[in-house]
């Protein structure tokens, strides 16, 4: 959720306290998170007489890179997994949106001075 600071002005400390609270509710379970990026890729093996060195690569194979990313540190996903990847990826990305929303409610308090 996009909140901008000053549609955070306009509420009372109570309903700020409701909204920060019912954002946490929002998070839920957060086992299943993954931060990074799953990217596909064709790949060529190499060996003379293979389709792949006439063009046509084999793939596409899934790679998870963790963020933060390091160099080198990308990994093969094995196809049955690839979707689970997905999952747990989108999970992250919408913990960390209601993460987002919590701390800007929480610098809304602290600005008011009734952070708790």
């Amino acid at each position: 959720m996009n909140t901008h600071k000053n549609d955070l002005r306009s509420l009372s400390a109570r309903e700020l306290l409701a909204r920060r609270r019912a954002a946490a509710a929002r998070l839920g379970d957060v086992e299943q998170v993954l931060a990074g990026t799953l990217t596909e890729q064709a790949r060529r093996c190499g060996r003379p007489g293979c389709r792949c060195a006439d063009g046509e690569p084999h793939g596409p194979y899934a790679y998870f890179t963790p963020r933060p990313a390091g160099r080198g540190r990308a990994r093969y996903v094995p196809a049955a997994l690839a979707q689970v990847v997905r999952r747990y990826l989108q999970r992250s990305a919408e913990v960390e949106a209601v993460l987002a929303e919590i701390s800007a409610i929480n610098a809304e308090l602290l600005a008011r001075r009734e952070l708790r």
